[in-house]
């Protein structure tokens, strides 16, 4: 499981969840952002912690009767970060 979270380059594990922030650059492309991220969360039936702020939106994925990361917080975590680089979003740090 370690070595699938390492190859998020994009995300932190901290308190038994993957955090990430994107920096949309305006609410509106951040909106866009969620939209999206939405489409893909209800898709895999698993939902994350959505911050929208200007100009960034942050993200915790866990999962919440596991109480800890599973397979599905990892696999929506690389959906998310493919959405991201499609939508020219970067990430902080």
């Amino acid at each position: 499981m370690q070595d699938r979270i390492d190859e998020l380059t994009q995300w932190q594990s901290a308190d038994d969840a993957l955090h990430a922030r994107f920096l949309t650059g305006s609410f509106v492309s951040g909106v866009t952002f969620i939209n999206a991220i939405a489409d893909a969360a209800e898709a895999a039936g698993h939902h994350p912690d959505v911050d929208l702020r200007f100009p960034h939106v942050d993200i915790s994925l866990t999962t919440h009767d596991a109480g800890s990361i599973t397979d599905k917080d990892i696999d929506l975590a690389a959906e998310i970060s493919q959405i991201a680089q499609a939508q020219g979003v970067d990430t902080e740090g």
